[in-house]
């Protein structure tokens, strides 16, 4: 079978069959397929689509490239969640512990950031000594003995995605909904998951920045993954502002510990973890509906038992025994702290929120290259929502910095991304649609 007539096929706007996806997938693995021929297909598929079928089959193909994951025995739901990305989005970080604590297990296998948005991986190694690469049978134990456990990607799940993804990031042709959803369910089929929720990400700090691209998205993924065998439900939740109230990796651990302490929990982060979480347990059927689960959830966080989770979970992994209680003594701090002051008196009527997301790389927190160091103490905490109503200098979030010219940069960031208005702005739905 030749790679160019595999392209063809494509390019003419015919279906793939398995056998010529299969011999793609095995090229992607093997490196019998060019960069070039990788490349094309990938074009081709980008302009000509693909059918429900052909990206079953191509999600099933690049699981099966590498290890699979199997649960035997597991004596609860192999659950999971999966996010498309935003800024300020650390529902894993509490998502996890909160789902343990109701009886699933979290086998989490997390990214790190991505363009303007911040990666679950890179927040937990802002605690020191936390290790997001251990060996399989140590990562088996923990989810079996504690619940959950949060790792990075290893390079024996999914290979033929990494290089595929490498390959359409570089050509232009990410944003396909197919490979999107064969990208993201393959390596979550490899995790050997019984049930998803996946969360679709809609707004101006979105990788989906419309409706419309959220729901052919959302809708792809939970057919595709139903194809497949995995059951899915996918929420489209908001990201035209930031979610919770810190952005930067140490930072939204500190979020994450007041989160689960009970100290503080911002209300749009707040509904948007117990609406995942509540999905993922009746899916696991550990709650005969949404209402039966939050109130499961909340039982959990009021509790401890879900702090507790998260704890046992980072000092099983090599983090400090009490971060809970002293977050402090490990997280480390930005030298520089400025309040990014209102300009007038207003209310806060909009956020370019991908622009904040830019400002944070900018300032550190995030990667231009993929080989580079990330400054884990710098970002934004104390941010203002929409809708707030501000006085003249009173503070709409502060920076975390290096060094006082790179918090003025990002105080001008700041301002130039937050529009400021006087009539009063109503609450956007934090959940706007449920699929599946």
């Amino acid at each position: 079978m030749l790679a160019q007539e595999i392209i063809r096929t494509k390019r003419d706007g015919q279906a793939l069959n398995e056998a010529q996806i299969n011999h793609f997938v095995r090229g992607l693995v093997d490196n019998s397929w060019s960069e070039g021929q990788v490349a094309a297909l990938g074009m081709a598929v980008f302009l000509k689509g693909m059918g429900r079928d052909e990206a079953v089959l191509l999600t099933r193909a690049m699981m099966n490239s590498g290890r699979v994951m199997r649960w035997p025995d597991m004596p609860g739901p192999v659950l999971d969640k999966h996010s498309s990305g935003g800024v300020g989005d650390k529902v894993s970080l509490m998502l996890a512990p909160m789902v343990a604590a109701c009886g699933g297990y979290v086998p989490m296998i997390a990214g790190r950031g991505l363009g303007h948005t911040g990666g679950t991986v890179d927040k937990l190694e802002a605690i020191p000594g936390y290790t997001t690469t251990p060996d399989p049978a140590r990562f088996d134990q923990l989810v079996r003995s504690l619940g959950c456990a949060i790792i990075g990607q290893t390079a024996d799940l999914a290979p033929a995605d990494k290089r595929f993804y490498a390959t359409r990031d570089v050509t232009a042709t990410v944003e396909s909904v197919p490979l999107i959803t064969a990208s993201i369910l393959s390596k979550k089929l490899a995790a050997g998951l019984e049930c998803l929720a996946m969360d679709i990400k809609c707004g101006n700090g979105a990788f989906a920045s419309t409706p419309a691209f959220a729901q052919e998205l959302a809708e792809s993924i939970v057919a595709v993954a139903g194809g497949a065998g995995l059951k899915t439900r996918a929420l489209i939740t908001d990201m035209n502002q930031i979610l919770g109230t810190d952005v930067g990796n140490a930072l939204e651990v500190w979020e994450t510990i007041r989160y689960l302490s009970g100290e503080h929990r911002e209300p749009r982060l707040h509904e948007v973890t117990l609406a995942l979480c509540a999905e993922m347990l009746v899916l696991g059927k550990l709650a005969p509906d949404t209402a039966a689960a939050r109130v499961k959830l909340q039982a959990a966080l009021d509790s401890g038992a879900a702090a507790e989770k998260f704890a046992q979970m980072v000092t099983a992994l090599g983090g400090p025994a009490d971060l809970m209680e002293r977050p402090e003594a490990y997280l480390a701090a930005a030298p520089v702290v400025k309040a990014v002051k209102a300009q007038r008196a207003g209310v806060i009527t909009a956020m370019a929120t991908r622009d904040l997301g830019v400002a944070i790389v900018e300032l550190g927190g995030g990667r231009r290259q993929a080989g580079d160091a990330i400054d884990m103490r710098v970002g934004f905490s104390a941010v203002q929502p929409i809708g707030t109503r501000v006085a003249a200098g009173e503070p709409l979030a502060l920076i975390h910095a290096a060094d006082e010219a790179a918090a003025d940069r990002a105080i001008a960031s700041y301002l130039a991304a937050v529009a400021l208005g006087d009539a009063d702005v109503a609450a956007a739905p934090m959940v706007m649609a449920t699929i599946g």
